[in-house]
């Protein structure tokens, strides 16, 4: 009688060649990988969104000011703006303050994005890479396994099915590591989109409602 052949994931890795153990190896790592960004950025896109919520408040009643729980992002727009009215030629205008305020919040939005974003696109390199690096551990595996079969000579299922199916698991493991990976990023990414564009709104409506503050006048030195 034929003995039972173990087709578990650690019986597959040890029998795997080198090169498939190793392609194995660094799509778990994708998969660990990805999935501790799409938690870091799930629990970033929670934060910012009340921080947006509380920016937005702030601008439907025109005010300049963050209080301490409003959280970095808020106080870091409201601060970009402060600082923004303090600098600006003599005799300047209203609206233009008004224009260099929207603007300076904008670039401070922009660089606090940056930093929002970053590591979000591996998301899509995982997702768009790990099939095509699991497709290729599983050619790799069915040749092997093919010239198993050839130097045994031996075609029963027991004889093929081992190389078969370790092939065929680089393909299902790059698959689970691609398709939480692609998900995430297009629903990260849109979200991310969407907080971006509430933030450029609520920015002209605070820049058009806001109550300038009166500029200090310049003493000359005596």
């Amino acid at each position: 009688m034929t003995p039972p052949v173990d087709f578990s994931f650690t019986a597959l890795f040890l029998q795997a060649t080198p090169l498939v153990q190793g392609v194995l190896i660094l799509l778990l790592a994708c998969s660990l990988g990805g999935w501790a960004i799409i938690l870091e950025k799930a629990w970033l896109l929670h934060r910012l969104g009340r921080q947006v919520r509380c920016f937005e408040a702030l601008a439907d009643q025109g005010l300049l000011e963050a209080g301490a729980d409003s959280g970095p992002l808020c106080q870091a727009l409201i601060r970009a703006g402060r600082e923004e009215l303090h600098h600006g030629p003599a005799g300047e205008g209203e609206g233009e303050r008004r224009q260099r305020l929207a603007a300076a919040m904008g670039e401070s939005l922009g660089a606090f994005w940056l930093v929002a974003e970053r590591r979000l696109p591996y998301l899509a390199n995982i997702g768009a890479a790990a099939p095509f690096i699991g497709l290729f551990g599983t050619v790799w595996g069915v040749m092997h396994a093919f010239t198993g079969i050839a130097l045994a000579q031996d075609t029963r299922l027991a004889t093929v099915a081992p190389g078969i199916a370790e092939a065929l698991s680089t393909t299902a493991i790059g698959l689970l590591a691609a398709i939480p990976a692609a998900v995430a990023y297009n629903k990260q990414a849109a979200d991310m989109g969407r907080l971006a564009r509430r933030l450029g709104l609520a920015i002209g409506r605070l820049a058009r409602r806001a109550e300038l503050p009166r500029r200090q006048p310049v003493r000359n030195a005596a």
